[in-house]
């Protein structure tokens, strides 16, 4: 056991890759997206791995599973419930800790354009009964908790309790392109006391390592649109070495910024301030009124809706930095300013977002979909810990 240890220490510390790619998008649909009301961004197809490039390394290797990018703004995932398996698409959040899919006895218009479970086809499906109610930022549903065996392409976790939907009000999830949500965030973030289905792949013995690791693709036209690893991570998908960043708080992923610099010059953040990374937040989001003196730093002006810029204007735009442990983190304005076209035009909006989140668990900042995509981020339960480094396109 101690030499598996000594050899993951190892793996851990290879590292090797490339760079950054321009995005582009079709306004239409991203636009559709925003007038829901989403920006809850999404992973497609979670799965162990650790891939490094030496021999010593090869115990850890296991599957991996790509992700679907849709816009940029969402990523994809594929999950299976119950014996014979049910496949639903989820959105694999660290922004949260529950898994629910929509129950076929849900009435709801979000549910009928979904996939819904149906646990009397299911031999391995338990009833526990319990209700079942969260809240997101843009969305709410309710429900019931049942238990069953849910698998990630061939990880599978017996006696996984999760939420059957049966009520999804509003519009939040109608036009989704996922059918339910499983959450990656910490057990304190459990409503109802369920445990999250990573604390359940480690305590069945399901990964080698107590580390899921998240790859953005920042070009939704490619086929490769990144991927989620439980169990390791994937040196190929950075360059460079990974930086540790501690927890500063074990509910979300949260850690502590140092400052957020704008051209160079410290803007926000000043005396240090707390922020999460966020897989389920399509943007970089701030206290609104930070995010609105951002948003005019910038020269983005409000329109529609959505804070707008200049496409001509990118070249001129400054950087922006977080500076996290010490080290900038730093996103061009080619990064955070997003490139959309339609009807034979250009348009380039904003990746910031005004969101306020109260106190205790507030002010946050959420370094969400917008900054993953640069930095290749590992979470570490083992050490409470986040990783990260710059990505590879």
């Amino acid at each position: 056991m101690r030499r598996l240890l000594l050899l993951a220490t190892l793996c851990l510390a290879l590292a090797s890759a490339l760079r950054r790619v321009p995005l582009s998008r079709r306004r239409s649909l991203r636009k559709l997206l925003r007038d829901r009301g989403r920006d809850r961004g999404q992973l497609w197809r979670a799965q162990a791995g650790l891939d490094t490039s030496s021999e010593a390394c090869a115990a850890f290797l296991e599957t991996n599973e790509p992700l679907i990018n849709y816009l940029d703004m969402e990523y994809f995932g594929q999950i299976s419930i119950g014996t014979p398996p049910q496949n639903f698409t989820v959105v694999f959040d660290t922004g949260s800790s529950n898994l629910w899919v929509p129950s076929v006895y849900c009435v709801s218009k979000a549910c009928a354009a979904h996939t819904r479970f149906q646990p009397t086809q299911s031999s391995t499906y338990e009833v526990i009964g319990t209700p079942f109610s969260i809240q997101y930022g843009t969305g709410s549903l309710t429900g019931i908790i049942g238990s069953d065996q849910v698998a990630v392409q061939g990880l599978s976790v017996s006696n996984q309790q999760f939420a059957e939907s049966i009520s999804e009000p509003g519009k939040a999830f109608l036009d989704a392109e996922f059918d339910g949500i499983l959450g990656l965030a910490y057990p304190s973030l459990a409503v109802d006391g369920v445990t999250p289905f990573f604390d359940n792949l480690m305590a069945q013995n399901l990964v080698e390592l107590p580390i899921f690791s998240v790859y953005m693709s920042s070009n939704p036209e490619s086929p490769q649109g990144g991927e989620l690893l439980f169990g390791g991570f994937d040196s190929s998908r950075f360059t460079g070495t990974l930086n540790w960043v501690p927890v500063t708080q074990q509910g979300y992923w949260q850690i502590q910024l140092d400052n957020i610099q704008l051209g160079g010059t410290v803007t926000f953040c000043a005396g240090g301030c707390q922020a999460i990374v966020d897989t389920g937040t399509s943007l970089i989001t701030g206290p609104t009124k930070e995010a609105k003196e951002l948003q005019n730093l910038i020269g983005a002006v409000a329109v529609d809706g959505e804070y707008v810029v200049e496409c001509s204007s990118l070249s001129e735009m400054p950087d922006l930095t977080f500076t996290i442990n010490g080290l900038p983190y730093t996103l061009s304005a080619q990064a955070y300013i997003l490139v959309e076209y339609g009807d034979g035009m250009e348009f380039c909006t904003s990746g910031f977002q005004g969101n306020d989140i109260p106190p205790p668990t507030g002010p946050l900042w959420i370094l969400g979909d917008v900054f993953i995509r640069q930095f290749y981020s590992v979470f570490d339960r083992g050490n409470n810990r986040v990783g990260l480094a710059p990505a590879v396109p």
